[in-house]
Protein backbone atom coordinates (compact mmCIF):
# COMPACT_ATOMS: atom_id res chain seq x y z
CA UNK A 1 0.00 0.00 0.00
CA UNK A 2 0.97 3.20 -1.15
CA UNK A 3 2.25 5.46 2.03
CA UNK A 4 1.20 9.26 2.06
CA UNK A 5 2.52 12.37 3.53
CA UNK A 6 0.88 15.79 4.64
CA UNK A 7 4.32 18.51 4.53
CA UNK A 8 3.35 21.90 5.85
CA UNK A 9 5.71 24.75 3.99
CA UNK A 10 5.82 22.61 0.92
CA UNK A 11 6.90 25.38 -1.23
CA UNK A 12 9.65 26.54 1.46
CA UNK A 13 13.00 24.89 0.48
CA UNK A 14 12.87 22.10 2.94
CA UNK A 15 9.40 21.36 1.82
CA UNK A 16 10.82 21.04 -1.91
CA UNK A 17 13.38 18.80 -1.20
CA UNK A 18 11.59 16.63 1.05
CA UNK A 19 8.74 16.54 -1.02
CA UNK A 20 11.25 15.12 -3.90
CA UNK A 21 12.70 12.59 -1.57
CA UNK A 22 9.31 11.36 -0.61
CA UNK A 23 8.07 11.33 -4.70
CA UNK A 24 10.94 9.28 -5.23
CA UNK A 25 10.58 6.92 -2.43
CA UNK A 26 6.67 6.19 -3.87
CA UNK A 27 4.96 8.27 -1.40
CA UNK A 28 1.35 10.08 -2.25
CA UNK A 29 2.57 14.07 -1.66
CA UNK A 30 0.06 16.26 -0.35
CA UNK A 31 1.38 20.03 0.75
CA UNK A 32 -0.17 22.90 2.80
CA UNK A 33 0.95 26.37 1.89
CA UNK A 34 -0.76 29.40 3.03
CA UNK A 35 -1.56 30.62 -0.44
CA UNK A 36 -1.29 28.86 -3.93
CA UNK A 37 0.35 31.58 -7.01
CA UNK A 38 2.76 30.65 -9.05
CA UNK A 39 5.66 32.83 -7.21
CA UNK A 40 5.12 30.15 -4.22
CA UNK A 41 5.40 27.07 -6.48
CA UNK A 42 8.97 28.04 -8.26
CA UNK A 43 10.80 25.57 -5.79
CA UNK A 44 8.65 22.68 -7.17
CA UNK A 45 8.62 23.77 -10.62
CA UNK A 46 12.54 24.30 -10.51
CA UNK A 47 12.53 20.25 -8.90
CA UNK A 48 10.11 19.63 -11.88
CA UNK A 49 7.87 17.95 -9.35
CA UNK A 50 4.98 20.22 -9.41
CA UNK A 51 2.48 18.07 -11.33
CA UNK A 52 3.86 15.26 -9.16
CA UNK A 53 2.02 16.76 -5.36
CA UNK A 54 -1.06 17.92 -4.44
CA UNK A 55 -1.75 21.39 -2.59
CA UNK A 56 -4.26 22.59 -0.62
CA UNK A 57 -4.53 25.94 1.44
CA UNK A 58 -3.29 25.68 5.06
CA UNK A 59 -2.25 28.57 7.67
CA UNK A 60 -1.11 27.27 11.20
CA UNK A 61 -2.59 30.32 13.02
CA UNK A 62 -6.55 28.78 11.64
CA UNK A 63 -7.47 26.20 13.89
CA UNK A 64 -10.36 25.62 11.96
CA UNK A 65 -8.12 24.97 8.77
CA UNK A 66 -6.06 22.96 9.90
CA UNK A 67 -9.02 20.83 11.51
CA UNK A 68 -10.71 20.01 8.55
CA UNK A 69 -7.23 19.13 6.56
CA UNK A 70 -6.19 16.66 8.94
CA UNK A 71 -9.79 15.01 9.56
CA UNK A 72 -10.07 14.71 6.22
CA UNK A 73 -6.69 13.81 4.72
CA UNK A 74 -5.68 10.79 6.70
CA UNK A 75 -1.67 10.29 6.05
CA UNK A 76 1.14 7.83 7.41
CA UNK A 77 3.43 10.59 8.16
CA UNK A 78 3.19 14.77 8.72
CA UNK A 79 5.82 16.97 8.01
CA UNK A 80 5.63 20.37 9.96
CA UNK A 81 8.42 22.18 8.55
CA UNK A 82 6.31 25.77 7.55
CA UNK A 83 6.92 28.33 9.81
CA UNK A 84 7.59 32.07 10.43
CA UNK A 85 11.02 31.34 9.49
CA UNK A 86 13.16 34.30 9.29
CA UNK A 87 15.12 35.12 12.78
CA UNK A 88 15.12 38.78 12.00
CA UNK A 89 11.43 39.54 11.14
CA UNK A 90 10.46 37.79 14.47
CA UNK A 91 11.87 40.98 16.05
CA UNK A 92 9.28 43.23 14.02
CA UNK A 93 6.34 40.15 14.21
CA UNK A 94 7.19 38.48 17.94
CA UNK A 95 3.60 37.92 18.78
CA UNK A 96 2.74 36.73 14.81
CA UNK A 97 6.13 34.32 15.64
CA UNK A 98 5.28 32.93 19.13
CA UNK A 99 1.36 32.33 17.42
CA UNK A 100 2.58 30.64 14.14
CA UNK A 101 6.11 28.75 15.06
CA UNK A 102 4.56 27.95 18.68
CA UNK A 103 0.71 27.62 19.46
CA UNK A 104 0.45 26.17 15.37
CA UNK A 105 2.58 23.27 16.27
CA UNK A 106 -0.17 22.69 19.20
CA UNK A 107 -2.56 22.88 16.51
CA UNK A 108 -1.90 20.43 14.49
CA UNK A 109 -0.95 17.94 17.30
CA UNK A 110 -4.24 18.36 19.04
CA UNK A 111 -6.16 17.51 15.90
CA UNK A 112 -3.90 14.50 15.20
CA UNK A 113 -4.71 13.16 18.46
CA UNK A 114 -8.22 13.71 17.99
CA UNK A 115 -8.50 12.56 14.33
CA UNK A 116 -5.58 10.28 13.42
CA UNK A 117 -3.22 9.52 16.50
CA UNK A 118 -1.67 7.22 14.38
CA UNK A 119 -0.10 10.02 12.08
CA UNK A 120 3.56 9.84 12.92
CA UNK A 121 5.13 13.39 13.54
CA UNK A 122 7.72 15.28 12.44
CA UNK A 123 8.41 18.87 14.29
CA UNK A 124 10.63 21.31 12.52
CA UNK A 125 13.08 22.77 15.49
CA UNK A 126 16.13 24.48 15.10
CA UNK A 127 19.89 25.46 16.23
CA UNK A 128 18.46 29.02 17.09
CA UNK A 129 16.98 27.58 19.95
CA UNK A 130 20.33 27.22 21.63
CA UNK A 131 21.12 30.66 21.36
CA UNK A 132 23.60 31.98 23.77
CA UNK A 133 25.34 28.55 23.57
CA UNK A 134 25.65 26.28 27.03
CA UNK A 135 27.93 23.94 25.58
CA UNK A 136 30.31 23.35 22.71
CA UNK A 137 29.14 21.36 20.37
CA UNK A 138 25.59 21.71 20.80
CA UNK A 139 23.75 18.26 21.40
CA UNK A 140 20.21 16.93 22.06
CA UNK A 141 20.33 17.34 26.13
CA UNK A 142 21.70 20.57 25.57
CA UNK A 143 20.02 23.65 27.66
CA UNK A 144 18.10 26.11 25.71
CA UNK A 145 18.58 29.78 25.73
CA UNK A 146 17.17 31.20 22.49
CA UNK A 147 18.36 34.77 21.55
CA UNK A 148 15.15 35.65 19.30
CA UNK A 149 11.56 35.36 19.25
CA UNK A 150 11.98 32.94 16.56
CA UNK A 151 14.28 31.08 18.77
CA UNK A 152 11.67 31.18 22.12
CA UNK A 153 8.82 30.34 19.66
CA UNK A 154 10.44 27.78 18.46
CA UNK A 155 11.43 26.27 21.96
CA UNK A 156 7.38 25.73 22.28
CA UNK A 157 6.74 23.94 19.49
CA UNK A 158 10.16 21.46 20.22
CA UNK A 159 8.34 20.76 24.13
CA UNK A 160 4.84 20.88 22.96
CA UNK A 161 6.08 17.86 20.56
CA UNK A 162 8.18 16.24 23.01
CA UNK A 163 4.79 16.53 25.97
CA UNK A 164 2.26 14.77 23.27
CA UNK A 165 5.16 11.99 22.64
CA UNK A 166 5.24 11.82 26.11
CA UNK A 167 1.73 12.42 27.34
CA UNK A 168 -0.21 10.88 24.79
CA UNK A 169 1.72 7.70 23.16
CA UNK A 170 2.06 9.98 19.77
CA UNK A 171 4.91 9.26 17.54
CA UNK A 172 6.31 12.74 17.44
CA UNK A 173 9.73 13.67 16.70
CA UNK A 174 11.80 16.84 16.52
CA UNK A 175 14.78 17.54 14.31
CA UNK A 176 17.08 19.93 15.82
CA UNK A 177 18.28 21.20 12.47
CA UNK A 178 21.56 23.26 12.45
CA UNK A 179 21.91 25.22 9.35
CA UNK A 180 21.24 23.71 6.20
CA UNK A 181 21.36 25.63 2.77
CA UNK A 182 20.81 25.15 -0.87
CA UNK A 183 20.42 26.78 -4.29
CA UNK A 184 16.89 27.23 -3.04
CA UNK A 185 16.88 29.00 0.07
CA UNK A 186 15.52 32.48 0.26
CA UNK A 187 17.31 35.32 -1.06
CA UNK A 188 16.54 37.19 2.84
CA UNK A 189 18.46 34.33 4.36
CA UNK A 190 22.46 35.65 4.40
CA UNK A 191 23.87 32.56 2.65
CA UNK A 192 21.58 33.06 -0.04
CA UNK A 193 22.35 36.60 0.10
CA UNK A 194 25.89 36.59 -0.13
CA UNK A 195 25.50 34.36 -2.85
CA UNK A 196 22.98 36.48 -4.87
CA UNK A 197 24.90 39.76 -4.69
CA UNK A 198 28.27 38.18 -4.98
CA UNK A 199 26.97 36.74 -8.50
CA UNK A 200 25.83 40.15 -9.59
CA UNK A 201 29.32 40.95 -8.79
CA UNK A 202 30.81 38.46 -11.14
CA UNK A 203 28.33 39.93 -13.76
CA UNK A 204 29.47 42.97 -13.91
CA UNK A 205 27.73 44.78 -10.68
CA UNK A 206 29.22 47.60 -9.38
CA UNK A 207 27.02 47.05 -5.68
CA UNK A 208 28.93 45.60 -2.73
CA UNK A 209 27.40 43.15 -0.89
CA UNK A 210 26.47 44.57 3.09
CA UNK A 211 26.31 42.64 5.26
CA UNK A 212 26.39 42.49 9.41
CA UNK A 213 28.53 40.25 11.70
CA UNK A 214 31.30 38.76 9.77
CA UNK A 215 32.67 37.43 13.17
CA UNK A 216 29.48 35.06 13.60
CA UNK A 217 29.94 31.10 13.16
CA UNK A 218 27.67 28.94 11.85
CA UNK A 219 27.03 25.00 11.04
CA UNK A 220 26.19 24.79 7.86
CA UNK A 221 24.91 21.96 5.43
CA UNK A 222 22.85 21.16 2.23
CA UNK A 223 19.22 21.04 2.71
CA UNK A 224 19.10 17.77 0.44
CA UNK A 225 20.98 16.09 3.33
CA UNK A 226 18.63 17.18 5.69
CA UNK A 227 15.55 15.93 4.76
CA UNK A 228 16.78 12.27 4.82
CA UNK A 229 17.05 12.78 7.90
CA UNK A 230 13.60 13.78 9.14
CA UNK A 231 12.26 10.92 6.83
CA UNK A 232 14.96 8.57 8.92
CA UNK A 233 13.28 10.01 12.34
CA UNK A 234 9.61 8.67 10.98
CA UNK A 235 10.44 5.50 9.78
CA UNK A 236 11.91 4.27 13.56
CA UNK A 237 9.83 2.04 15.68
CA UNK A 238 10.21 4.94 18.64
CA UNK A 239 9.75 8.50 18.33
CA UNK A 240 12.78 10.98 19.61
CA UNK A 241 14.68 14.00 19.34
CA UNK A 242 17.70 14.18 17.00
CA UNK A 243 19.97 17.02 16.13
CA UNK A 244 21.22 17.18 12.33
CA UNK A 245 24.38 18.89 11.18
CA UNK A 246 28.00 19.20 9.79
CA UNK A 247 29.65 19.62 13.35
CA UNK A 248 31.78 21.87 11.69
CA UNK A 249 31.47 26.05 12.12
CA UNK A 250 32.55 28.66 9.77
CA UNK A 251 32.38 32.10 10.25
CA UNK A 252 30.29 34.04 7.99
CA UNK A 253 33.46 35.61 6.47
CA UNK A 254 34.64 32.75 5.19
CA UNK A 255 31.67 31.40 3.60
CA UNK A 256 31.87 34.94 1.64
CA UNK A 257 35.52 34.29 0.57
CA UNK A 258 34.43 30.65 -0.39
CA UNK A 259 31.50 31.92 -2.74
CA UNK A 260 33.85 34.46 -4.29
CA UNK A 261 36.51 32.38 -5.14
CA UNK A 262 34.53 29.79 -6.86
CA UNK A 263 33.37 33.30 -9.40
CA UNK A 264 36.98 34.09 -10.30
CA UNK A 265 37.50 36.69 -6.83
CA UNK A 266 39.92 36.90 -4.43
CA UNK A 267 38.64 38.59 -1.34
CA UNK A 268 41.07 40.69 1.00
CA UNK A 269 39.29 41.73 4.32
CA UNK A 270 40.25 44.98 5.95
CA UNK A 271 39.06 46.88 8.99
CA UNK A 272 37.20 45.79 11.69
CA UNK A 273 33.62 45.54 12.90
CA UNK A 274 31.85 48.16 11.08
CA UNK A 275 34.45 49.77 9.31
CA UNK A 276 35.79 45.71 8.14
CA UNK A 277 35.40 45.96 4.01
CA UNK A 278 36.63 43.25 1.78
CA UNK A 279 38.20 44.19 -1.89
CA UNK A 280 38.79 41.63 -4.88
CA UNK A 281 42.09 41.94 -5.05
CA UNK A 282 42.10 41.18 -9.05
CA UNK A 283 40.21 44.59 -9.59
CA UNK A 284 40.79 46.70 -6.82
CA UNK A 285 36.50 46.50 -6.62
CA UNK A 286 34.98 47.09 -3.19
CA UNK A 287 32.89 44.00 -2.62
CA UNK A 288 31.88 43.97 0.55
CA UNK A 289 30.79 46.64 3.81
CA UNK A 290 29.77 46.15 6.93
CA UNK A 291 26.54 47.70 8.16
CA UNK A 292 24.84 48.01 11.80
CA UNK A 293 21.54 47.63 10.57
CA UNK A 294 21.84 44.03 9.99
CA UNK A 295 23.71 43.40 13.26
CA UNK A 296 20.82 41.46 15.72
CA UNK A 297 19.67 43.18 18.66
CA UNK A 298 20.72 39.76 20.74
CA UNK A 299 23.73 38.11 18.77
CA UNK A 300 24.09 34.30 18.55
CA UNK A 301 27.82 34.09 18.18
CA UNK A 302 28.94 30.18 17.91
CA UNK A 303 26.75 27.84 16.94
CA UNK A 304 28.10 23.83 15.97
CA UNK A 305 26.34 20.48 16.08
CA UNK A 306 26.94 16.69 17.58
CA UNK A 307 25.02 14.37 15.27
CA UNK A 308 26.78 11.58 16.74
CA UNK A 309 23.08 9.94 17.72
CA UNK A 310 21.57 11.08 14.26
CA UNK A 311 24.95 8.98 12.86
CA UNK A 312 24.15 5.86 15.57
CA UNK A 313 20.41 5.83 15.63
CA UNK A 314 19.36 7.00 12.16
CA UNK A 315 22.58 5.61 10.01
CA UNK A 316 22.52 9.42 8.62
CA UNK A 317 25.69 12.01 8.24
CA UNK A 318 26.04 15.27 6.48
CA UNK A 319 27.66 15.01 2.60
CA UNK A 320 28.34 17.98 1.74
CA UNK A 321 30.87 20.22 3.08
CA UNK A 322 31.07 23.83 2.79
CA UNK A 323 33.15 24.81 0.65
CA UNK A 324 31.37 22.76 -2.05
CA UNK A 325 27.85 24.26 -0.43
CA UNK A 326 29.19 27.80 -1.01
CA UNK A 327 30.31 26.71 -4.32
CA UNK A 328 27.08 25.17 -5.51
CA UNK A 329 25.23 28.11 -4.32
CA UNK A 330 27.47 30.78 -5.99
CA UNK A 331 27.18 28.98 -9.05
CA UNK A 332 23.57 28.51 -9.26
CA UNK A 333 23.16 31.81 -8.88
CA UNK A 334 25.19 32.76 -11.22
CA UNK A 335 23.73 30.62 -13.84
CA UNK A 336 20.35 31.62 -12.96
CA UNK A 337 21.57 35.06 -13.72
CA UNK A 338 22.25 34.51 -17.58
Amino acid sequence: MTSKAFITGITGQDGAYLAKLLLEKGYHVHGGVRRISHQETLRLEKLGILQDVRLSEFDLSEMNNITRLIRDNPVDEFYNLAAQSFVGSSWDQPIYAGDVNGLGVVRILDSLRTYHPETRFYQASTSEMFGLVQEVPQRETTRFYPRSPYGVSKVYGHYITTNYRESFGMHASSGILFNHESPLRGQEFVTRKITMALAKIARGSAQPLILGNLEAQRDWGFAGDYVEGMWRMLQQEEANNYVLATGVTTPIRDFVRFAAECLGMELEFDGEGVNEIAINKKTGQKVVEVSEQFFRPAEVDLLIGDASKAQAELGWKATVEIRELAEMMAKSDYDDLR
